[in-house]
């Protein structure tokens, strides 16, 4: 997601000491302080009550010692040792030298460039002012330099490494100087422009997240007040027709005088809310599918509490899809639908057309993967945060209270792209004192949802540590689960720059399937990839030839593109499987009656007040 680009600064030249009231900064950086104290009470609060125990230090413990065993390695070697402090002490000789020389007003080429695609480095000072372009080049040469460390450490096994890479990488983004205000040109700028009053607007902000998140930091990245659900939000007009304990059904009205006779059934993930395929009507999937005549269903997972916490996969597969199977059969007649699975709720779908495969129970026509995950060899960045003793300290968390926080959850995957969805918002609002700009997905991003303890330590231990289903070894319902018995069509879709179910994953997993496949590859990343309709078509598309190995690139390389939105191309998919139309179905005209006006009650129950 892309980060916010609200504050923009009014003046580009160099900060003016001489433009700044003294009295009035003093001033400010008095009320900074005082708002500092109630920032550090909100924090305190609730530790001294016992309500938040110090677990941090078992985050610490573990960055210590993986990062130990990397400098382990290093200075197991003298000689090693010394030829790798060498070359940073020369780095910096270069940097100095080149330095030198644009004091004396000589020209000199950058010893290290940032990344033309980094805004952290975008403003022209961070260049042409020497100060602030020295600090830049010896911030890129050091975190160049800790980057090799983990990279050319060969005694680390490939986990450790990875955890290595990860909070290296976490650690230096923290330390960019375009984090603070002194060593931030355009920070600076602003708090001399405004003597300081942005600072005292940043801290009080600051307090306000620290109180929104209970004593732990909830960083803001839009504005709450623009949005609600079923308002602006999850908008396309339907019907709640079912539900239980784990989820409401939701079927949508129909826009067109005839319908495909195959149902859709969409199983979004329970991480999440399901709202992310209906943000409003330019960008909604659901709308889009039902205006193409289909009798679209969705799966609107509980926000589940304590008493949830004993709730299992398999009852969430059993509660879940394949209890709004029968479901659709009562409200439509048809025994048969065409499925869609996006994320987890895709690994659960999979899950469930094996255990459907083994039973001989022919109940879904065609599924759809929308960056889902069946086999985890290569599930991407969030696996350095598991691994056998992580997830034992994770488990006896969740065991106390009964589920994972979604705040948890929220913050793992914001790490996975911390300067985009962590460190632009610190700036922007605890430094520049700016509240962030209202954006759907940022929304829908903190509206995330609890996980309970029984379900969430049986995905991450058998899924992503043991890797059992692609394995063969899972078993749900008393049979051992084999995806080569599910012979129906797939379509496989992925996105290129996927951190969460990468290309390569979703690519490498398509082998499992025992039918045909269809591969297909977008354009950007785990959300906007997958939410790209046809009216906008901000991202391609890549189809081709039957998905082998994991080598996406080389799969690309002989893949056909096509510019716009691949929405069109998957209808099209779908069609073919069975063409056939009804007239459109009228809600409540089967057996299920409505319970209530789409969204329904379920994804209204929010995580904060």
């Amino acid at each position: 997601m892309p980060a916010n680009d609200e504050a923009k600064p009014v003046d580009k030249g160099p900060a003016k000491l001489g433009s700044v009231d003294i009295e009035v900064f003093a001033h400010n950086l008095a009320r900074m302080i005082e708002e500092g104290g109630k920032a550090l009470a909100a924090y305190m609060k609730p530790r001294e009550e016992g309500k938040i125990k110090g677990e941090m230090a078992d985050n610490v413990t573990d960055v210590v010692k993986t990062v130990g065993q990397v400098a382990e390695y290093w200075l197991a070697d003298p000689q090693r040792a010394v030829e790798v402090q060498a070359s940073l002490g020369r780095a910096y000789l270069d940097l100095w030298a080149g330095a030198v020389k644009r004091m004396a007003g000589e020209p000199a080429a950058p010893v290290i460039a940032a990344d033309p695609k980094d805004k952290r480095f975008a403003d022209p000072e961070w260049s042409q002012n020497q100060f602030f372009d020295f600090l830049k080049q010896a911030y890129l040469l050091t975190s160049q330099w800790a980057d090799r460390l983990v990279k050319d450490a060969a005694g680390v096994d490939e986990h450790t490494r990875a955890k290595a890479e990860f909070y290296v990488k976490q650690i230096a983004n923290a330390m960019a100087p375009s984090n603070f205000v002194l060593t931030n040109p355009e920070l600076l700028r602003e708090t001399l422009a405004a003597n300081g009053e942005n600072l005292v607007r940043g801290m009080r902000m600051l307090g306000d997240d620290i109180k929104a998140g209970h004593g732990h930091l909830k960083i803001t990245q839009t504005d709450f007040d623009k949005f609600e659900v079923g308002r602006n939000l999850a908008t396309t007009p339907g019907k709640v027709v079912f539900q239980n304990d784990l989820f409401q059904l939701i079927q949508y009205e129909p826009t067109t005088a005839e319908v495909l006779k195959v149902p859709l059934l969409i199983v979004p993930p329970w991480i999440n809310k399901y709202y992310i395929l209906d943000l409003g009507p330019e960008k909604s999937f659901i709308k889009w599918a039902v205006d193409q005549g289909i009798t679209v269903f969705v799966v609107s997972w509980v926000n589940p509490g304590a008493n949830m916490a004993n709730k299992n996969f398999e009852q969430y597969m059993f509660e879940g899809p394949l209890a709004a199977l029968d479901a659709i059969e009562a409200a439509t007649g048809e025994r048969k639908i065409n499925a869609i699975g996006y994320c987890v709720g895709g690994t659960l779908l999979a899950v469930t057309l094996a255990y459907l495969a083994a039973k001989k129970n022919n109940r879904v026509l065609s599924a759809t993967m929308y960056v889902a995950q069946v086999d985890f060899t290569y599930a991407g960045d969030l696996k350095v945060f598991i691994d056998e003793e992580r997830l034992q300290q994770l488990e006896a968390h969740m065991n106390e209270q009964g589920y994972l926080e979604a705040s948890r959850m929220a913050t793992a995957f914001n790490m996975l792209r911390a300067n985009d969805l962590i460190w632009p918002y610190v700036i922007n609002n605890y430094m520049r004192g700016k509240k962030p700009y209202p954006f759907d997905i940022l929304y829908w991003n903190a509206d995330s949802t609890r996980m309970p303890a029984a379900n969430h330590s049986f995905y991450l231990r058998n899924f992503y540590l043991e890797n059992k289903f692609a394995k063969g070894e899972l078993k749900l319902g008393g049979v051992k689960l084999d995806l080569k018995k599910v012979k129906l069509p797939v379509y496989n879709l992925a996105t290129r720059e996927d951190h969460i179910a990468p290309a390569k994953s979703v690519l490498y997993g398509s082998q499992y399937f025992g039918g045909p496949v269809k591969y297909v590859l977008a354009g950007s990343g785990h959300i906007a990839g997958v939410i790209n309709p046809p009216a906008k078509a901000k991202y391609p598309y890549w189809t081709g030839a039957e998905p082998r190995g994991d080598d996406v690139e080389a799969w690309r390389a002989k893949a056909t593109e096509h510019p716009g939105s691949w929405w069109p191309d998957w209808f099209e998919w779908l069609k073919s499987q069975d063409p056939k139309t009804v007239p459109a179905r009228k809600i409540g005209k089967g057996k299920l009656k409505p319970i209530e006006d789409a969204p329904g009650s379920y994804v209204k129950v929010r995580n904060w007040n």
